[in-house]
């Protein structure tokens, strides 16, 4: 692995063909177009993807029930930090990628840690099962989820970023080929999370935690392995030396910068002027960095989707629990199974928009992605304001129910009301992701210099990080609020007495409102590169 990233590709023939410069094989040595790369190599990184993505939703997709049964928290605690972590990692994740450690190697480091994870939350949950949960044991358990964010936070940036490298953008054939690979990245993360959500929760659920935790880490010791078969095709990207950490410099004196402008205005502008021709001024106006800057104001008009996005694996989860969930008979759904319909409304929808809905709007916009991704974000955004509005009525209907039929302190009954009235906002919470998440990766990734474009990609998943984050902090000052003087918290664990109704007409508003100032945002917006984005 040594030099890996870190050589500089020489300019020379390999085979009558131009080597491609900035890029080398695993062992430093130039390479071409059709020795190395494309789809045979993507396919790899995209194997690992599928299985990461199994493994990794298959720990919420019954999380909730887990910790509200044999950890005995109550719903707003139960609505965890851990999701939005996973998704906030990725930000340190990427940096070490970018600046140190390099793309490859940090999905080894990866794969390993994932491993380990997997294996000690399966003999945390076994130990949990055989006895009364001590301090001790909790602890573990948290530290083998944690561990498992952490490998998350190595994996999720630096995968795409570097199935996308596979790709040659100066080669109109392998550009319209990466272009298509943000579509069916997501489409192959939707296989994964759809057979964890159905496969996983049922085993967690008829079989036991710790079987289920098993099967995970099973899965992702054969992804590693997956992977390091693929090596030597891979292109492994190699900057200049030092290119990295300049970029890193770059940013941080400009972040300083700005947040001194900020904070005390004109009594820096003198100041300012006279350190005009110094290097640190030179840095600020680095057209780079600027264009990094500039992604920041889009990067916080995004934060309400993200809002919405923490709503899938909890609130929607615990909805599901009190409905009639009878298929064929007496067969029930487990209440994670319903989050299926998210990944399924992708695993549908990728291939239509991908094949049929591209074509056509290539040739009424004239774009060659037929929607520039910013675009693109903002129509998931508005269907997931749509998601939301509809998953308010349906909370209102399923109380109103629960009243009709005197259910209101049965905790232990089922509302009579099918589990099919949920379909909807998963689905649309699925199509929306088709739109903004796909639309954001494509965004962050092309929009970043090339040496920080893992930083990029952790960029579009700390959207959906701090939006955990803020849906966490949001839920627990309403529930101190509403709850207090012994009334009914909106989120009380009797939900037919709580009203997430409520809650999600107040998403919808803080939705409706980002949603203008992005508009706003990307209509002013000009991107850096014009020839893949224009």
């Amino acid at each position: 692995m040594a030099a890996m990233e870190d050589s500089e590709a020489p300019c020379l023939l390999i085979g009558g063909q131009a080597a491609l410069v900035g890029f080398s094989d695993f062992r430093g040595r130039p390479v071409d177009h059709d020795t190395s790369g494309g789809w045979r190599s993507a396919l790899f990184v995209v194997a690992v993807e599928i299985c990461s993505s199994f493994a990794f939703y298959g720990v919420p997709s019954n999380l909730i029930t887990y910790l509200t049964g044999p950890l005995g928290h109550s719903n707003a605690a139960a609505v965890n930090a851990w999701s939005a972590t996973g998704h906030m990692m990725p930000l340190l994740g990427a940096f070490i990628a970018d600046s140190w450690l390099g793309r490859y190697r940090s999905i080894v480091l990866a794969c390993t840690l994932y491993v380990m994870g997997y294996g000690m939350i399966t003999l945390a949950s076994t130990l949990l099962v055989h006895g009364p949960s001590s301090p001790l044991q909790v602890a573990f358990f948290y530290a083998s989820l944690y561990l498992i964010a952490i490998a998350q936070g190595a994996e999720k940036p630096c995968g795409l970023a570097f199935a996308a490298d596979q790709f040659d953008p100066d080669n109109p054939k392998e550009r319209a080929s990466r272009s298509s690979l943000f579509n069916w990245w997501y489409f192959s993360m939707a296989v994964g999370i759809s057979v964890a959500i159905a496969v996983v929760s049922y085993v967690q659920e008829n079989v036991g935690c710790g079987i289920g935790f098993g099967v995970l880490c099973a899965i992702m010791l054969c992804a590693s392995a997956v992977f390091l078969v693929g090596t030597p095709t891979y292109r492994m990207y190699a900057p200049t030396p030092g290119t990295r950490r300049r970029h890193f410099a770059l940013l941080a004196r400009s972040l300083i910068a700005l947040a001194k402008s900020s904070v005390l205005g004109g009594k820096t502008h003198h100041r300012q002027e006279e350190e005009e021709e110094d290097d640190e001024d030179a840095a600020v106006k680095s057209e780079d960095t600027r264009g990094v800057l500039r992604l920041l104001p889009i990067w916080a008009a995004c934060l309400a989707y993200g809002l919405v996005f923490a709503q899938v694996t909890t609130l929607f989860n615990k909805q599901g629990r009190t409905l009639d969930r009878r298929i064929f008979g007496g067969l029930e759904l487990p209440p994670a199974a319903l989050q299926t319909f998210g990944p399924v409304s992708i695993l549908v929808f990728v291939p239509v928009y991908d094949r049929a809905l591209v074509p056509v709007l290539r040739w009424a916009t004239g774009n060659p992605s037929g929607l520039t991704p910013l675009q693109r974000i903002g129509t998931g955004m508005a269907v997931s304001l749509v998601a939301v509005s509809v998953a308010a009525l349906v909370e209102g209907r399923r109380l109103e129910t629960a009243r009709e039929h005197g259910l209101v302190d049965d905790t232990g009954a089922a509302v009579p009301m099918s589990w099919v009235w949920l379909v909807p906002q998963y689905a649309m919470v699925g199509l929306a992701d088709v739109f903004a998440v796909v639309g954001m990766q494509e965004f962050f990734y092309d929009q970043m210099p090339s040496e920080l474009r893992s930083l990029g990609l952790a960029l579009c998943l700390s959207v959906l990080g701090i939006g955990g984050f803020i849906s966490s902090a949001l839920i627990s000052l309403i529930d101190g609020v509403t709850g207090n003087n012994g009334g009914d918290s909106w989120f009380a664990d009797n939900l037919n007495r709580a009203h997430l109704d409520y809650f999600y007409w107040l998403l919808a508003g803080v939705s409706a409102a980002e949603l203008a100032l992005y508009f706003c945002l990307a209509s002013s917006y000009v991107y850096n590169n014009h020839k893949s984005l224009k």
